[in-house]
């Protein structure tokens, strides 16, 4: 092997293939090769490197030189990184813009009412879905509050709060100046300048509880439910929830929440 298995690993993390990997590396060890030399080298088909050497080419990492038969000039590995950054990030600004346009155009409002037809026909039952990781537990939940009307009520630890709060902080504090009401039940006490920014969203209480592990859940409008399967002091990879749409364990959820929230103490 030309390098460690760290410098694979790393060339993976990038969004190199292995294909790609060998070859860029075969590539910088011999400045200016063709494909034949750079396939034995890096021990690929010949049939393959053709392709994956134009890959690499159009990802900033080669130079094709207009030669028979073609050759393949290795780019400085900085150089080739920042050129695979500005590549990047100009697919992602023209996609961004894409993203954009459609979200304003007549194609989204037939998707709309596609979706909403749809949605009539559904069973209860079947709006739900498990969700695992939290930035998807987090994306859901914003998809959620954006969509609220009458009522957002949270129950989690302090720590789920701040964290809610940093992502969707901004959100909430809209959502409440347009009447939606807002509040977070937590079971332990909270920083006085954090307790202060929550106070500007909705109303905050505490509960005492005996165990430093409980449950998490949110509701939203008497319609969705969130509840989590795996205590937060999971890695956020593996954090699991549980998403529904289902008016009737809302309900339920909502006496339960309610019933929290009527002995718990105000905030000082």
């Amino acid at each position: 092997m030309l390098v460690s298995e760290k410098v694979m690993d790393a060339l993976k993390s990038i969004g190199l293939n292995l294909y790609e990997r060998k070859l860029w590396v075969a590539l910088l060890s011999r400045g200016v090769s063709s494909a034949g030399e750079l396939s034995e080298i890096a021990k690929i088909p010949r049939s393959r490197a053709y392709d994956v050497l134009e890959s690499l080419a159009e990802k900033g990492f080669v130079i094709i030189q207009n030669a028979k038969p073609l050759r393949y000039v290795a780019v400085e590995p900085k150089e080739a990184l920042e050129r695979a950054k500005k590549r990047i990030l100009q697919q992602a600004q023209e996609m961004a813009s894409k993203l954009d346009a459609l979200k304003n155009s007549e194609v989204v409002k037939e998707l709309e009412r596609l979706y909403k037809e749809g949605i009539r026909v559904v069973e209860p039952g079947d709006l739900t879905g498990s969700i695992k990781g939290r930035h998807i537990l987090y994306q859901q939940l914003e998809m959620l509050f954006k969509n609220a009307r009458k009522y957002i009520s949270i129950f989690a630890p302090p720590e789920m709060i701040k964290e809610l709060h940093e992502a969707h902080g901004t959100l909430l504090k809209k959502l409440a100046s347009k009447g939606v009401d807002i509040r977070f039940l937590t079971h332990k006490p909270l920083e006085t300048e954090f307790l202060e920014k929550l106070r500007k969203i909705g109303e905050v209480r505490k509960i005492n509880a005996s165990k430093d592990r409980l449950g998490r859940f949110c509701l939203i409008d008497g319609k969705h439910i969130i509840v989590t399967l795996t205590d937060h002091k999971a890695h956020p990879l593996q954090d699991t929830a549980l998403w529904a749409g289902s008016e009737h364990a809302a309900t339920t959820l909502e006496h339960m929440f309610n019933s929290l929230w009527e002995k718990a103490e105000k905030f000082d």
